[in-house]
């Protein structure tokens, strides 16, 4: 309000106090807000501009590439995952496709040379580096580096356990990504993660195999990489499977392990899905039993059990039983930009599942911008939107709250003026 006004209403001369109004509000509002747009535009001109901040990113991306022969392993470990969050987070191809040899050297020797948790990080570096490069040759030879020692570490019984349950993972992403002989992959691979979670079966005398909660994870991370795996066989691949394991995964669904639990159930309605799509007609033996032990999964009310694991758990089984009685799934819809993408099938699920497992918040920016998930998920190329135009729109809407936050201000600051105690109502 006007200075003169103000001081007649606390003079006491209350018979020249005028009531609040609209036009003093709006002079208080256009002056916040035309404020609050200079500041605005100075923090703008004041920042880098586009093209340093990328010199900048492109840098540090190279001290980390570097990093990652460093000697001290904790140097060595922030490389890595300095390197993980960028490529989970932006799309890199050109950058990466000219190192893409150094980086892969620097994987094989995290993952000879160096320990647990820094191996872990290696392996998922090399996958977040095969889904930058996308399906094709310069993907096919960082595998054909890489996948021998995931093999032979995933094999072996003396490997930090941590580590082996990483290969696991990576090696069924990796093979999915990268690899040129994939039936004969297939088969191998498959024999590879039978051989790992087939070891938590119960077994037909009704015996419980002696394993534990480490171990039984690295069965768990295999049998979703062998899951994975699945959904790019063939229909006479998937008939084999399901008659030798669709009788047998059900003795998972006893295993003490919530997560083992879920993975089996999930692993069981998609390959009902699978073999339905192969087979109409498919007829399950034991169908009765299955969807027994799946209802009791989805109503589970032990008290032994944690209640997060109960809550996790009963979700997850209720959707696979509908997919095996009613051959049914709970679509997913992913909103990423001006587009959205339906989760309506096992496939698609345990394929987006494990993308996400690696790429994480980045998820949504990778179905927007990367070439080769978005043909995996069959959303046809990237959508060619003008930067300087969202760039606007973020800018209209950072500046529709600027004003509404300032328009709030002022309207409160008048009004508490107008209701101020020192102000007799009853002379308006």
């Amino acid at each position: 309000m006007p200075r003169t006004k103000k001081r007649s209403g606390r003079g006491g001369q209350q018979g020249n106090v005028q009531p609040f109004s609209d036009e003093d509000s709006s002079i208080e509002t256009l002056s916040h807000c035309s404020s609050l747009s200079e500041r605005t535009s100075a923090a703008e001109e004041a920042g880098e501009t586009e093209e340093m901040a990328q010199e900048d990113f492109q840098y540090k991306l190279k001290v980390y590439i570097d990093s990652t022969v460093d000697k001290s392993a904790k140097t060595r470990q922030g490389a890595l995952d300095g390197l993980k969050t960028a490529m989970a987070t932006k799309i890199l191809y050109e950058f990466i496709s000219e190192r893409r040899m150094t980086i892969t050297d620097s994987i094989e020797r995290c993952l000879k040379k160096g320990k647990g948790v820094e191996q872990c990080a290696a392996a998922s570096l090399a996958c977040l580096l095969c889904i930058q490069l996308g399906s094709g040759i310069e993907s096919e030879e960082v595998f054909k580096t890489l996948k021998p020692v995931f093999k032979t570490i995933l094999n072996d019984g003396a490997a930090n356990i941590q580590a082996r349950q990483a290969c696991a993972t990576s090696l069924g992403l990796c093979t999915l990504v990268a690899e040129d002989d994939i039936m004969v992959s297939l088969a191998i691979k498959a024999l590879c993660f039978e051989s790992l979670f087939t070891h938590s079966y119960i077994r037909e005398d009704g015996s419980r195999p002696s394993v534990n909660p480490q171990t039984t994870q690295l069965h768990t991370n295999a049998l979703l990489s062998w899951a994975l795996l699945l959904t790019i066989c063939t229909g006479s691949h998937i008939r084999v499977i399901a008659q030798k394991h669709l009788s047998k995964l059900p003795r998972l669904l006893e295993n003490d392990n919530v997560n083992m639990r879920i993975a089996a159930g999930e692993t069981i309605a998609l390959l009902f899905e699978l073999i339905r799509d192969v087979d109409p007609e498919f007829d399950y033996d034991d169908w009765e039993p299955l969807c027994e032990q799946l209802n009791a999964l989805a109503t589970d009310c032990n008290k032994h059990r944690a209640k997060t694991d109960k809550r996790k758990q009963r979700s997850v089984f209720r959707d696979v039983l509908k997919a095996v009685e009613e051959g049914d799934f709970q679509s997913e819809t992913i909103r990423f930009a001006t587009e959205r993408m339906v989760i309506d099938s096992w496939v698609k699920k345990r394929t987006y599942d494990a993308f996400r497992e690696f790429v994480g918040s980045g998820m949504n920016y990778h179905l927007q911008a990367n070439e080769f998930i978005r043909d995996v998920f069959e959303l046809g190329p990237p959508m060619l939107i003008d930067s300087a135009a969202l760039k606007a729109m973020k800018s209209s809407r950072l500046e529709r709250h600027l004003y509404n936050a300032a328009a709030f201000k002022a309207r409160t600051k008048a009004r508490n003026k107008f209701r101020d105690k020192r102000v007799d109502v009853g002379e308006f």
